[in-house]
């Protein structure tokens, strides 16, 4: 499975943002974090920066919803361009319907769960879903530190996947670094968002090269 890298621009010079999204042409997607101050105590930003994102990315949107009330948000985001939406096990109502939504509309259709939600209820649908994003931190702040006890729950996600014989990627959120990059491959992950690792290095094109070789380097 191939190895993918999403810089968040969460740690972006967002007055800037197009030449931001051009510090990182060479990644694989440019992960936009929405946060609305209700499902997490943060507020970033909506529809507009998607599709401002769309116009300038040189790379494909990956938006996470960090969004109360997702089933009925979701289908807007799409439309304004997002390549892959991402909503909240802890959020959305009916999963599998709005899955099938974004997919139909010709989107990849993510589901996130926080470091502490289970994938025990997400184990027989898992061909619903193009992704599931594993959260290493509590969502709402950019640049906290990595949650390791989250591999485990990685590893058994990565392994239920192969044996169903799924495409389905594994994504990684939260203090990605190229301090942590390695043992998030080494339990199964294929899909790391990276912000302060990339957006706050000198180069940041240099450090998504980086995290790029780490990662693969460190995958089975």
């Amino acid at each position: 499975m191939s190895i993918l890298i999403s810089p968040s621009i969460l740690n972006s010079d967002i007055g800037n943002l197009a030449g931001e999204l051009n510090r990182i042409s060479n990644a694989d997607w440019a992960h936009v974090d929405v946060m609305d101050n209700h499902f997490v105590p943060n507020l970033t930003w909506g529809i507009p920066v998607i599709e401002a994102a769309k116009k300038y990315s040189p790379v494909p949107i990956d938006a996470h919803l960090m969004i109360a009330n997702p089933d009925r948000w979701v289908p807007g985001f799409v439309e304004a361009g997002a390549d892959s939406v991402t909503f909240h096990a802890e959020a959305v109502a009916a999963p599998i319907r709005l899955a099938r939504e974004v997919r139909a509309m010709g989107a990849r259709a993510g589901i996130a769960l926080n470091p502490a939600t289970q994938i025990d209820d997400y184990i027989d649908i898992l061909d619903e879903f193009d992704m599931v994003l594993c959260m290493t931190v509590e969502p709402g702040f950019g640049g906290q530190p990595f949650i390791a006890s989250v591999m485990p729950k990685v590893a058994r996600l990565r392994e239920l996947i192969n044996k169903k014989g799924l495409e389905t990627w594994i994504q990684v959120d939260g203090g990605v670094s190229a301090d942590t990059i390695a043992q998030a491959a080494e339990a199964g992950a294929n899909n790391f968002v990276a912000g302060s690792a990339v957006y706050k290095a000198e180069d940041a094109a240099n450090a998504v090269d980086t995290l790029r070789e780490l990662a693969r380097s460190h995958s089975h």
